[in-house]
């Protein structure tokens, strides 16, 4: 694949094929074994319909800027990072009550229809949906481990697997325990990066490079890189979320204001808010009645405020440092010429 030819939609069909491929044969063994278990293989499926991919271009660029050749058994091994993310927005999508995910219900609410009319059905389903992150999390390995690459190649990068796991539960804990709390960009920050941003963007990278031999010079410019971009990707969700077209998103975007969560646009908004501006949002924030008006009113007061400017220049920030990081790394052109690209598409996208 070479630089001039890599594209990220022609690199995303690629992944796509392994990807669908891989859970349809799973979900059907899975659904093998009972007949009334083909809703929640659907979902497994429904799981992985979507997205970008970027974790999976992130792990291949980590190989092939180490001077590796394109493989097979490489994107396969890239492609199970997009499983994790599966599992990833599955358990968030529980955790916060989510109702809509591009487009679509969420695998809770999915999966409602499923467990009938009995009296626990609410809580049936979440626990179906919180099973279906479970095993896209044990497919991820899977996939990762019957690559095709070689052994030592795998022991190289299977100890960064453990500590992304660590991280990423990590993030979600913080998350679910600042929520609600006073407004703090320092600690919202740290969930930002703890949940999203290592492996989203640092960790792929990390072990793309494993997978590939990369020294430690190589691996700390990837962290160097991947720790401010990715923390610029979710602080661009962030805005999206609230701001952006449900129609492009895909997802509710009341959800950060009925959930009251740590996020630093609200943070920021905090930050910046008088005492009567405090009073508005305390009567607005973490009510799931919130209807369109009062959501309008939290959007007005943080334009008011420009706490969304101050959000667009910690992402402009982050994403200067990340390409300043990538400029000091000694890798192939066409590596630096994707990692570019990438760090662009992660970071100026509007869905």
């Amino acid at each position: 694949m070479a630089s001039e030819g890599w594209a990220q939609a022609a690199f995303k069909s690629r992944v796509d094929e392994v990807l669908h491929r891989f859970v349809a044969r799973e979900a059907d063994a899975f659904a093998a074994v009972d007949p009334v278990l083909e809703s929640v293989a659907g979902q497994l499926e429904a799981a992985v319909a979507d997205g970008k991919r970027l974790r999976a271009a992130f792990c291949y660029w980590g190989w092939r800027a180490v001077g590796q050749p394109d493989s097979d058994a490489l994107l396969q091994a890239a492609t199970s990072l997009e499983l994790v993310h599966a599992a990833a927005v599955v358990h968030d999508d529980l955790i916060d009550d989510s109702p809509l995910r591009h487009g679509r219900p969420t695998a809770h609410v999915a999966l409602r229809a499923a467990v009938g009319d009995r009296p626990d059905a609410d809580d049936a389903a979440r626990s179906l949906a919180m099973l279906v992150g479970d095993l896209l999390m044990a497919l991820a390995g899977q996939l990762f481990a019957t690559c095709g690459l070689p052994a030592a190649y795998l022991a190289r990068a299977r100890p960064l697997w453990a500590v992304m796991a660590r991280e990423l539960i990590a993030g979600e804990c913080l998350e679910i325990l600042r929520t609600g709390a006073g407004p703090d960009t320092t600690a919202a920050l740290k969930v930002v990066r703890y949940k999203t941003a290592k492996y989203t963007v640092e960790h792929p990278l990390l072990i793309g490079g494993a997978l590939a031999g990369a020294g430690a010079r190589t691996c700390e410019g990837y962290s160097a890189y991947g720790l401010p971009l990715g923390e610029a990707f979710q602080l661009r969700d962030d805005l999206i979320g609230l701001f952006g077209n449900p129609g492009q998103t895909g997802k509710a975007n009341a959800d950060d204001v009925h959930g009251h969560r740590p996020t630093a646009l609200l943070a920021e908004t905090w930050r910046l808010a008088g005492d009567g501006e405090r009073a508005l949002l305390r009567t607005l924030l973490g009510r799931r009645d919130l209807d369109a008006e009062g959501l309008d009113t939290v959007r007005d007061t943080m334009r008011r405020l420009k706490a969304p400017d101050r959000v667009e220049d910690m992402i402009c920030a982050r994403v200067g440092e990340a390409l300043a990081a990538l400029d000091e790394l000694p890798v192939p052109e066409d590596a630096a010429t994707a990692l570019t690209a990438l760090a662009h598409a992660a970071s100026a996208r509007h869905s």
